[in-house]
């Protein structure tokens, strides 16, 4: 039979739905709750670090978000290891979920199709994400107002605004990949465990996988410089496989202007660097643009690969 009207016809209200649940529901408020909790106390820190810079620092506001206190990491620090924890959980049973609840053929009997369906929870999801990540961006300045007496400069602001989409971005892909979970596995349970793993390997052991795998792949003779180049270019390639790498790569070139390079660092690169001339917001926007690029194209690909295998699954009354 012959689908009548827009694929999407439905979209907005699953979307709507799906946001209205997530912010309701517990799961959401205890996440928020230690997101907030760790973001109070890393902020907190890093303005008792700063006070002393007020007049020598014209990117003050950004050192809140980059500067760490012990045994505190920084605000960045604690956001790019939470982001992926709160993707996971808003999608590992977007889609399982309805099945164990026996009611996708119900909602689907209405006029809403599979593509308004998944669809319209990945951006309920993404517009949760998007208001928690303002609100807390929100809150930052103003603390930071209050507690330094100094308001953000334009260019500041530029650049905290780039780093909210740079971080939108990045918890897309772990949304993307705990949806794509919650189609191919029947169980919650399951979606969520295969979610957490793969973020434990993207966290804790890539680091140490990219260079072992270099090694292998591209081996360096320790008498051939261009070798040794060649086998860190390699790692450094097989490192950005994993989302966390490109976070943490936009997030050093948007929030610390004065970085020029983000792959290997020669002497000539450094020379105006060491200068402690900052680069315009311009340039530290095209710098970033393949590591936001990357994390777009994984949010992309990762979803379509969810649409699909829902796209093929049987559905019984």
């Amino acid at each position: 039979m012959q689908r009548k009207g827009s694929p999407f016809t439905g979209l907005a209200s699953v979307a709507m739905k799906e946001a209205a649940d997530h912010m309701t529901s517990p799961r959401m408020h205890l996440v928020m709750l230690l997101i907030l909790l760790t973001a109070l106390g890393s902020i907190y820190g890093a303005l008792g670090e700063i006070k002393s810079t007020v007049s020598e620092d014209p990117f003050i506001f950004l050192r809140l978000l980059t500067t760490a206190k012990q045994p505190l990491p920084s605000f960045v620090t604690f956001l790019g290891f939470l982001l992926p924890l709160i993707g996971i959980a808003l999608a590992f049973d977007g889609i399982n979920g309805e099945y164990s609840r026996r009611t996708m053929s119900r909602i689907l009997s209405q006029p809403i199709y599979r593509d308004a369906l998944l669809a319209g929870k990945f951006l309920g999801g993404l517009l949760v994400i998007g208001i928690c990540l303002v609100t807390l961006w929100l809150l930052i300045t103003g603390m930071g107002i209050l507690m330094l007496g100094l308001p953000p400069s334009g260019e500041e602001i530029l650049r905290g605004l780039t780093f909210l989409l740079v971080s939108l971005a990045y918890a897309g892909v772990w949304l993307a990949i705990s949806l794509f979970f919650s189609t191919v596995f029947k169980s919650p349970a399951t979606a969520a465990l295969a979610g957490l793993t793969l973020w434990m390997v993207f966290t804790l052991f890539w680091g140490m996988i990219a260079p072992l795998a270099a090694s292998g792949i591209a081996p360096a003779d320790p008498f051939n410089q261009m070798s040794i180049i060649h086998q860190a270019e390699v790692g450094q390639a097989i490192a950005r496989i994993s989302p966390n790498t490109l976070f943490n790569e936009a997030t050093i070139a948007i929030l610390n202007p004065q970085t020029r390079s983000l792959g290997l660092v020669f002497a000539y690169q450094m020379e105006r660097a060491v200068m402690g001339m900052p680069l315009p917001f311009g340039q530290s926007a095209l710098l970033i643009w393949p590591e936001l690029s990357g994390l777009l194209a994984a949010m992309v690909v990762v979803y379509t690969a969810a649409y699909v295998t829902f796209q093929r699954q049987e559905i019984r009354a």
